[in-house]
């Protein structure tokens, strides 16, 4: 049996550990009866594995139910300080780095601000971003009490394509930032004060408020999804596996209009040159529009929005910010027809600091836009709609990056430095958990 499956006693050990885990974390408390239809396991490997996370301290007992006619059946839970996460989000503005316990509590937050003004690449000096983490990460381990060797892993989401190599790890290529080909692992490893066994998780951070939606907010229930992210730029994840990783696309980079606006990525005609928020504030400035001096670009895009819709009644609306942004509405329109014609997602949800707030005024016009740009048929059958978790989904996400392959594991940590797999995704989370 063996020999056909290359599976054994410990690999079946590890995936029942994982399959009671993953079933607590979505839907516990649970007795071990519930356990057992739940997860498919018998009522003897449920006990063996409960007994041996109780014993680890991954697993605790929480109350007890009434049973039909017999003793109460005690409650099992996933034990919240056995294990802690930090979450990192190198965003458009700031760098937020938070601190959660195994069930995703929050413990401890921390941001470093940077500089809204200058050349962008200046702003996402590579150095200087190690320096927030390296004291972001000491700041929030301070601020909860929690030893760095109580860690099961860091997760960042950064801009830029993220790939890997035997020798740093993940490599970002942040073309829009000026990240060429950084060494971005290799470079936290050298200067964060963590125990070499802390695996760092890296990835894009359109995927990782992806995974954040599709497991706690609007993409939950969803088989397949596009979560697009809209902050400075513009990016988007596909996901066809409701447990998987899904899969960053540079949706920001499609070309929307030949020949068309200069993009900071070095091309023409992208849809981040026209979508994306710094874009947005610098056609209303080239239109005649005043945006605030010397604000940040999140002030900067609300104040714009707050002059093409004003709140007080009999207000007139500032034409030039109106007219840019019903523009905007349109070219939004069509790269979701795009997205539609492509993937066919159940859903299109929209997130980021700057997708949050321009959802709220015009997503119903974006939709409108799409379903006449899009096939009739794939559009009737795609809701498009905002994301629930709000502008920190991104942290959340990356969060969730070490707690998967930690599930993956069995909820073992590792006991030496890691190597530097890609993330061990379908073997943690295979099957659809119940929403």
């Amino acid at each position: 049996m063996h020999a056909r499956t290359g599976r054994t006693v410990r690999d079946l050990r590890r995936e029942n550990r994982t399959a009671v885990l993953r079933r607590l974390y979505f839907d516990g408390p649970m007795s071990r009866l519930m356990l057992g239809p739940a997860t498919g396991l018998s009522s003897g490997s449920v006990s063996n594995v409960v007994a041996e996370l109780v014993a680890d301290g991954l697993v605790e007992e929480a109350g007890s139910v009434d049973s039909a006619g017999g003793r109460p059946r005690t409650l099992v839970r996933i034990t919240p300080a056995s294990g802690f996460m930090i979450g990192v989000d190198i965003g458009e503005t700031r760098v937020r780095i938070e601190l959660f316990d195994l069930t995703l509590t929050e413990l401890a937050r921390t941001e470093r601000p940077l500089a809204c003004s200058g050349p962008r690449t200046a702003r996402y000096d590579v150095d200087l971003v190690v320096d927030h983490l390296r004291e972001g990460i000491a700041e929030v381990l301070r601020l909860a009490d929690v030893p760095a060797d109580r860690l099961i892993g860091v997760g960042v989401g950064v801009p830029g394509i993220v790939a890997r190599t035997p020798e740093d790890g993940a490599v970002v290529h942040g073309q829009t930032v000026g990240w060429d080909a950084v060494p971005f692992e290799r470079l936290l490893r050298s200067a964060v004060d963590l125990p070499e066994s802390v695996p760092y998780w890296i990835d894009n951070g359109a995927k990782t408020l992806g995974q954040a939606e599709m497991w706690f907010g609007a993409g939950r229930g969803a088989r397949s999804a596009v979560v697009v992210l809209f902050g400075s730029g513009v990016g988007a994840c596909v996901v066809t596996d409701p447990m998987g990783p899904g899969r960053a696309i540079e949706w920001g980079h499609l070309t929307v209009r030949v020949r068309g606006r200069r993009c900071r990525c070095g091309a023409r005609g992208c849809l981040e040159a026209y979508a994306g928020s710094e874009a947005l504030l610098e056609r209303w400035r080239e239109a005649g529009g005043l945006p605030p001096a010397d604000a940040d670009e999140e002030t900067a895009l609300t104040a714009m929005l707050a002059a093409a819709y004003p709140a007080e009644p009999g207000t007139e609306p500032d034409a030039t910010a109106l007219a840019v942004l019903e523009e905007t509405a349109e070219y939004l329109g069509a790269g979701f027809a795009d997205l539609i014609n492509l993937f066919q997602p159940e859903r299109i949800l929209v997130g980021g600091w700057a997708g949050l707030q321009l959802g709220t005024r015009f997503l119903e016009t974006v939709s409108g836009y799409a379903r006449e740009y899009a096939l009739k048929y794939p559009a009737s059958r795609t809701g498009i709609g905002l994301g629930t978790l709000g502008p920190e989904a991104v942290t959340v996400g990356a969060a969730l990056l070490p707690l998967v392959d930690f599930f993956a594991q069995g909820g073992r940590r590792p006991e030496s430095k890691p190597t530097i797999p890609a993330p061990a995704w379908k073997s943690a989370l295979q099957d659809r958990v119940s929403p």
